[in-house]
This record gives C-alpha cells, structure tokens and sequence, in this order.
C-alpha cells in the first residue's frame, strides 16, 4: 500500500499524502488546475497540511520543466522557520514568562513595525544584500519604494510568530516564523502581475489566470530568477537577524541564568522555488507551504498555536521531490474561525502559554487548523521526528 492517495487528472497525476485528513474540494481543483499545466515534471505533490491558498494550493508542491509560475511561489517569498536549541532548561525559567515576552517585544518590530534605521546587528548582512538589490529594485518603481533594510529583523502579521518553546527533555528553544516582509510582497505583486501581461493572450486557455507563468530563456524569466532568489536570501537572513534579536532579548533578562546556543540553528523556507534533480533531470520545484526534506536534512514543522511543533529530519522520498508539510495547516478561513470562536475559547485553547489572548488573535486558535498529530502521522515516509517541541512563550505577528 502507498503513504499517498494517487489521484489521476487528464493532465499530471496527483500525489496527494493525505489519508484521514480533511481536503477542500476547492483545494482539490486549484491542485488538478495545476496538473494539467504542459510542463509538470512527472506529477503534483500534496502534502497532508494542504488547503486552498491565494494563487496556488498551500502545501503543493509543483516540478516544472522550462517554467515558473510566480503565484504560485506567491508574496510572502522565502516565508519559513529558524529554530535554535539553548542550553536553558524549564527549570531555569521564572514562574511569570511576561516579562520575556515583553522583552522579545520591545527588540522585534512586529505587525507592521519598522526600525528607524537597519539596526547594528543587521548592518553587514544588510551591505551584502543591498549590493545585489540595485538589479532588483530596477525592476519597478513599487519596488525601489521600498525600505528593506529598515524591515530587516522584523516578524511582520498574519501567522509570523516567535516562541519560546521546550522539547522533549525541557531544553528550551528559540523558534520563529517570518519572510521577506514588504519587499518580497512588492516582488512577487510586480511579477505576478508582468507573467499575466505577458500571457494576456493566452490566459483564457489556462485553467486559472492565477497560474500565468514566464517561459525559461525570456527576459522575464531570467528578471524573475534574479528577484525571487534575492527575496529568498532576505528572508533567510531576516529569521537570522530576528533569532539574534530573541536571544539577546532573553539574555538581558535578569531572571535567566547566562545561556549559549547548541547546535547549528535550523533555517528553512517553505514558501520559495529552487532548481533540483529529480529523477534525471534539472526541473525548478516550487514548493508553496511545503519544506525541502532531502535525506539526512533537518527541517521545522511548527502547530498551531497552543499545539506541538517539530524539528524532522527528511528520509529524501523520491515520489514527494523530497519535501514535507511546512504546519498543520488551516482547516478555516479566518473570518470562519472568528466567528466560530470566542476570546474565551482562545484562553482555553493556549491555557499555559504567555502570550496574546485577545479578540485580535482568536484566527489562530489551534482550532481553526488540522489535528498536527495526525499531519504528522501521514507522513512518516517523508519525516522522521527528532523533537517535539511545545510553546510556553508566543509573540503572534
């Protein structure tokens, strides 16, 4: 028996890890629009966290030969996770954790914060990147308008978070989730928009004008190549900055004991396209809400707030491109979760974690997402867990 549900289209098939987990019909269609794309290498992967999403199916993941579709790497390029081990352990911290996360707060511009200049932790990351964002900010007058440099070290909204968080052994960790803020969302708005400028002729032939895409050896492709791997590495070093910012917030806090980092941090995107070689040959593998889990690699699968998280090591399945679930994934809209929830059912629901609980936050209530555990069990053929991670600290974006 196979791990996934094959589901055949009349283009690509569809490989779909998601037995006893509930699937969209919506999702469904936005994954065979997908498939039945002319330059799909071999079939579309769906991770068990899959659900609709803007442009394409959050948890896809799509190989594609001679092309790249910019919806469906979407505006929050190289969104992903950074997670670090410490040498604090639970019982080295205070009984009331408001003061860490005010602290976390105070250093983290979040929502849409800014800093006043690039701070001095950031600077030399910010000079290398800056060199290489002439050629992209070249691209539109939109982009130019940006101030990247300012955002560098900032989490952003929606369901960026950091937390602080203890595994299995009540070490505690450092993890937070975040992209490339305004700049990435500027990128991917001009492109998107210049692959369906491109296509107007041909858009009411495709199975959704989201889906316009440049053709490999244009101009576009390759101005596109350039921007998106740019947002990419500013979304890296934008978690790397943020983590930096988080330990130092920790270790100015009288109550903790001094601490070092163990390890190497974990750093993946889960919202990015990158070329790889799959079965043979040089295809371009968007993954849009799923995370690269090559053989021996380690990745983050972080739940929902007030849920488990993981930090997995990739068993590199051929027929999944060697990728995993990047969450649990929403199992209702926003406004859906809003109003089947209350403030109260939020207190409950993240009952022994410091963090928001306000009108403001009750969207990411663990209820408005899949069961993690049993994401995670459908995809014991692509992960294997090394820790089990649980938030006693949450900064929501």
């Amino acid at each position: 028996m196979t791990d996934y549900e094959l589901h055949e289209t009349s283009g690509s098939p569809i490989k779909a890890w998601t037995r006893d987990v509930p699937v969209e019909a919506k999702a469904m269609q936005q994954l065979r629009n997908v498939a039945h794309l002319p330059f799909i290498h071999r079939w579309v992967a769906a991770m068990p966290d899959v659900h609709w999403g803007i442009g394409a199916t959050v948890g896809s993941v799509i190989p594609t030969k001679g092309a790249i579709i910019p919806a469906a790497v979407g505006v929050d390029i190289g969104c992903g996770m950074v997670a670090a081990r410490t040498t604090l352990e639970a019982k080295d911290l205070p009984d009331s954790l408001k003061n860490v996360r005010k602290q976390i707060e105070r250093r983290v511009p979040v929502g849409r914060g800014v800093h006043r200049d690039v701070p001095n932790a950031a600077s030399a990351v910010w000079r290398k990147l800056e060199r290489r964002f002439d050629e992209v900010r070249d691209q539109s007058a939109r982009i130019a308008e940006t101030k990247p440099g300012r955002q560098l070290g900032t989490l952003g909204g929606g369901n960026h978070f950091i937390e602080v968080c203890l595994d299995e052994e009540d070490r505690v960790w450092v993890m937070l989730h975040s992209g490339s803020r305004g700049v990435g969302n500027r990128i991917g708005q001009h492109f998107i928009a210049q692959a369906k400028k491109e296509m107007e002729d041909e858009l009411g032939s495709l199975p959704d004008k989201d889906l316009a895409y440049f053709r490999e050896g244009s101009q576009r492709f390759d101005d596109y190549v350039l921007a998106v791997e740019w947002a990419q590495d500013y979304a890296r070093a934008n978690r790397d900055v943020m983590l930096q910012s988080v330990l130092e917030a920790l270790a100015s806090d009288r109550a903790l004991p001094p601490f070092r980092v163990e390890g190497t941090a974990v750093n993946c995107h889960h919202n990015y396209v990158t070329r790889e070689t799959h079965y043979g040959e040089s295809v371009f593998v968007t993954r849009k809400g799923a995370v690269r889990a090559g053989a021996g690699e380690l990745g983050i699968i972080p739940g929902s707030m007030g849920a488990r998280s993981f930090i997995v090591r990739g068993k590199g399945n051929d027929e999944s491109f060697h990728s995993c679930s990047h969450g649990a994934g929403r199992l209702m809209s926003r406004g859906a979760a809003r109003r089947a929830f209350s403030v109260a059912d939020h207190e409950a629901a993240t009952r022994g974690v410091e963090c928001r609980k306000d009108a403001g936050v009750i969207d990411e209530i663990p209820g408005a997402y899949k069961d993690i555990d049993q994401v995670m069990a459908n995809q014991d053929d692509l992960v294997e867990v090394v820790h089990t991670l649980k938030q006693v600290v949450c900064v929501k974006g």
